[in-house]
């Protein structure tokens, strides 16, 4: 990269015009966030998220139809993975009271399918399990296969010899797949996960992110501060803050403009913020170390042009790290899949906006506070 050994632009002259553009990119995604949101995943919210994986091609307007119908309310469903994987998601932790009716008389009838006229005794029954007590323990190990090979997730209540108890699962990755068995006879699927997030565990997480970062921003400017001066510490977490803000924003701004493309905001999305600030960081800190060691040389020249300096003199490690480090994640971004598409995607707009940040807001900011109060920085 010897192409950028000799460069000789004034970025800190050209600051004025990046303030504009950094405050306009900034305005647009905090106007996004109060008006659209931000949309978070089952993590932060709550609620139920399958994976289903097929053997052959599906369409998904199919998939999405046969859902409509079971009463679960409002399914999103995407393709996961390629052609042959469906992603549902709900809210819903369990199957609606209205629902539940259905699904029992379903296990009634394969029941009574198999053994017409038998009697059974309901031990328990919930909103998520259905317990059974059959006259012998091989009627019961018959139902107990017959009900699993039906889609249902079923258990024996023990596993001695005289067991006579089926515990029968009645939750929505059971009835979607009971229901999705029978429409799909000749085209056998497999549940590849279910997660369940319980709206108090998806708000404590909330909470907890939001303290990882804060904290993480902290910890950053205590260490700056020791490690520079205090007003580099103010410049490099300023930067961060920038960097985090255009990300969030460029997630609530492109939301749903893009068929397919998934912007929840996850605790994938969360590590990747991290990782960003992270990277942002890294990159602010060899500058940084320039200028100082720039000031430490050449005493008389000016603040404004020690800095130019430092950030040319970078410039051909700053491309070479980033331009590697995006190749990585741009692949991850197109191959990665459904669920790490986000993380990608947050790793991209957070390393384009902490290259920039370096530059033209930790650096500009160091600057425009030496400008006005006339203090010269020395180390």
């Amino acid at each position: 990269m010897r192409i950028f050994e000799n460069l000789h632009i004034d970025f800190m002259g050209k600051r004025s015009l990046f303030y504009i553009v950094s405050s306009v990119i900034i305005l647009f995604g905090v106007l996004s966030i109060l008006f659209r949101g931000l949309v978070f995943g089952i993590d932060f919210k709550g609620g139920s998220e399958i994976a289903l994986q097929f053997e052959d091609p599906v369409e998904i307007s199919e998939i999405r139809s046969v859902v409509d119908k079971l009463g679960l309310g409002n399914v999103e469903v995407k393709t996961f993975g390629g052609s042959t994987g469906i992603l549902l998601r709900t809210e819903l932790q369990e199957i609606p009271a209205k629902v539940l009716p259905s699904v029992k008389t379903r296990i009634n009838n394969i029941i009574a399918g198999t053994y017409p006229g038998l009697q059974k005794q309901i031990v328990d029954s919930s909103a998520s399990s259905i317990t059974f007590n059959f006259p012998d323990p091989q009627t019961a190990e018959v139902l107990n296969n017959r009900l699993y090979s039906a889609g249902f997730q079923t258990a024996k209540v023990s596993e001695e010899p005289a067991n006579t108890g089926v515990v029968v699962r009645v939750g929505i990755a059971d009835w979607v797949k009971e229901n999705l068995s029978e429409k799909y006879a000749n085209n056998p699927f497999s549940v590849l996960k279910e997660e369940k997030v319980g709206p108090k565990i998806g708000k404590e997480l909330k909470t907890d992110a939001l303290f990882a970062v804060l904290l993480s921003l902290v910890v950053i400017l205590i260490y700056l501060a020791f490690r520079f001066k205090f007003t580099f510490a103010v410049g490099a977490v300023a930067a961060l803050f920038h960097d985090v803000l255009i990300t969030l924003g460029i997630f609530a701004l492109l939301y749903g403009v893009i068929p397919g493309f998934n912007l929840e905001i996850s605790v994938t999305v969360v590590a990747a913020f991290l990782t960003l600030i992270g990277y942002s960081i890294n990159d602010t800190v060899v500058v940084f170390d320039r200028v100082r060691e720039n000031l430490k040389i050449h005493k008389t020249l000016p603040l404004e042009e020690n800095m130019n300096t430092a950030i040319n003199r970078t410039m051909s490690r700053t491309i070479i790290t980033g331009f590697t480090t995006l190749i990585s994640v741009i692949i991850l971004l197109l191959v990665g899949g459904e669920v790490l598409r986000g993380f990608a995607f947050a790793l991209f707009i957070g390393m384009i906006t902490g290259t920039y940040s370096s530059i033209f807001v930790a650096s500009a900011f160091v600057l425009e506070v030496a400008n006005r109060t006339n203090k010269k920085v020395e180390f």
